[in-house]
């Protein structure tokens, strides 16, 4: 190699060298991937069963008067308009209001149209069903008779009101007695589906299987009322195999329950008395996912076996209201979502302090101040539009119920359904002197309203005795009587009142039985003596249990008084008229009750 070149081989050997010691700069560094999306859970869907019960046609509020003078409304089909509104704002087509039964009979507004203005009003609020109360039955044939005759259709009535109403009044229990299905006038086989909010939604109707016993027998004498719990176990069944995802009954049936302070403890429920808590217990669990109930006029907000139950008094002065919140998944309902409220009041103004209208919660207040009612943070405002729609009906209630009859009544005449009242001995004392008879009795739970003191007004006086009865004289031995009474008095129907007579009880276990009884004086009844009884025809049809007793009677032993130009109530208003002498009640003594001994047995055979 020359001597020239060296210089140039060692410089390239030099820059070969550099090149391979510096390795070339890196590549930037791609950013990180994202983590997956995570989606969101869908949100549960939320269904508001809102639930009625017992309206008794009262379309308009219920008044009252606390101590301080201040005058307080609770109820009303318009101002309940405004809760719904409120309701169905915050959960647009979430809501499914429905109804326990009894809609009809109760108020002169129900009674003057047989029930047309209740259909009116519940049309418009937008019922989606509702079942079928025992109620229901009162009004018989079209026109002025309540009990059919011979040609007349019993179920005139109530086949008009059904026709009217936009939703099907529903009772799977109830069946034609010759064919065993639904009767084709109800339009329904007890059961409907609907859907809201995608959710497929069954209701079930249920009708007391007592309702024989509780309105007139003649009425429904071709129909069969089945026993709850299987009717509602193979309703259930059957809608869960037609699609619906939820299932809610609606049953002219309820509870009463001392106790509300947790709504999942049902100890201080009266099982005697608690029909839908029995039907529950006897179903399997999660047959039904909510309950509106009814029939027994007592607020219920309780969880039974897990099913959220609601009830209120009735008279359209509360509602109750279950949320249910369905998995959009696995399509149930998620229990631990489920919240409930048994009775919310109705009010246009509340009391400022409670919030309240409820004149029973506010009646010991020395000063109350009202203010506007507001619900769920927004103000009621009622519905101006029903309000007129119902405007010309109440107009001419008001004008028959303000009519003056003449009469004094100077205290007021409280009713009592579980024991002896001063109502109950004025009208006992007064079927006595109609029928000129020497004994009457009437049922309590006839008696639906105290009478208020002072001038004595065709109004007060339909409160108390609101269905068209006539009056009836059933002629009977001394035996055959006492064999009736110890019957009535044996029932969970409410005591019988009585005039003529003086009755003792006992009570046994909590349960009655009648120990002896006797005529007015102490003298006993002769076994073989005949003996006239006045009573309303509801009684001497064979309502209340009395059935047993009757219908073993000879022929012509019972007038029910058909033939009659006056109701019971009309010719009670005539014969307090004529007399012309306040309403005072007697001395009371005329039915004694005893505690029985511990231990002892006693059966009961029955109830209303």
């Amino acid at each position: 190699m020359t001597s020239a070149l060296r210089p140039l081989r060692l410089g390239l050997l030099s820059a070969l060298v550099v090149s391979c010691a510096t390795p070339p700069p890196p590549a930037p560094e791609a950013p990180p991937a994202a983590p997956p999306a995570v989606k969101a859970a869908p949100e549960p869907v939320r269904l508001s069963v809102v639930g009625t019960n017992d309206l008794h046609g009262w379309v308009m509020p219920s008044q009252g008067k606390l101590a301080d003078g201040t005058a307080v409304e609770q109820g009303g089909v318009a101002t309940f308009a405004g809760y719904l509104s409120i309701l169905r704002a915050q959960n647009p087509d979430g809501v499914l209001l429905l109804d326990g039964g009894d809609l009809f009979q109760g108020t002169l507004a129900s009674n003057l149209t047989e029930g047309a203005v209740v259909i009116d009003a519940m049309n418009t609020l937008g019922y989606v069903a509702s079942a079928l109360g025992n109620h229901e039955f009162d009004y018989g044939p079209v026109g002025p008779r309540s009990v059919a005759m011979e040609g007349d259709d019993p179920f005139g009535a109530l086949k008009a009101r059904i026709t009217q109403a936009r939703f099907p009044i529903l009772g799977v229990n109830v069946t034609d007695a010759q064919t065993g299905a639904s009767p084709t006038w109800l339009g329904n086989t007890g059961t409907l589906l609907v859907e809201r909010r995608g959710v497929k939604v069954g209701v079930v109707g249920l009708a007391t299987p007592h309702t024989p016993e509780v309105t007139n027998p003649v009425n429904v004498a071709s129909l069969r009322f089945a026993p709850l719990a299987t009717s509602a176990l193979a309703a259930a069944t059957d809608l869960r195999a037609r699609g619906a995802e939820v299932v809610i009954a609606i049953a002219h049936a309820g509870a009463v329950c001392k106790r509300h302070d947790d709504p999942r403890d049902i100890s201080s429920c009266d099982r005697g008395d608690s029909e839908i808590i029995e039907m529950l217990e006897a179903l399997p669990e999660g047959t039904l996912d909510a309950v509106v109930a009814g029939h027994t006029h007592q607020p219920v907000g309780h969880f039974v076996r897990g099913t959220p139950v609601i009830e209120t008094s009735g008279r359209g002065r509360a509602f109750g209201l279950v949320e249910l919140f369905v998995d959009p998944t696995t399509r149930k309902v998620l229990p631990e979502r489920t919240t409930m409220q048994g009775s919310i009041p109705v009010c246009a103004q509340v009391e400022a302090t409670l919030g309240t209208c409820d004149e029973r919660k506010l009646k010991d207040r020395n000063k109350v101040e009202l203010v506007p009612a507001t619900f769920r943070g927004q103000p009621v405002v009622a519905d101006a539009a029903l309000g007129t729609q119902l405007a010309g009906a109440l107009a001419k209630v008001e004008e028959m119920q303000k009519r003056p009859l003449g009469v004094n009544v100077p205290a007021k005449l409280t009713r009592d359904y579980d024991a002896e009242s001063p109502l109950g001995n004025v009208l006992a004392d007064a079927l006595n002197q109609l029928g000129m008879t020497g004994i009457a009795v009437i049922n309590s739970g006839g008696l639906r309203a105290d009478l208020p003191a002072g001038e004595l007004t065709y109004g007060a006086v339909f409160e108390v005795l609101p269905f068209d009865n006539t009056l009836s004289i059933v002629t009977l031995t001394g035996a055959q009587l006492t064999k009736l009474l110890e019957g009535a008095y044996s029932r969970k129907g409410g005591t019988l009142q009585v005039a003529g007579l003086k009755v003792h009880l006992e009570t046994c276990n909590g349960v009655t039985r009648m120990v002896s009884v006797t005529k007015a004086n102490g003298k006993p009844l002769e076994p073989n003596g005949l003996f006239q009884v006045a009573m309303p025809d509801f009684l001497a049809r064979g309502g209340s249990g009395m059935d047993e007793v009757l219908k073993t009677l000879p022929p012509g032993s019972v007038n029910l008084g058909e033939r009659q130009a006056l109701t019971l109530r009309d010719a009670l208003v005539d014969h307090w008229r004529k007399r012309g002498k306040p309403l005072v009640a007697p001395t009371p003594g005329r039915i004694l009750r005893a505690s029985a001994a511990a231990g002892c047995t006693v059966k009961s055979s029955g109830r209303d």
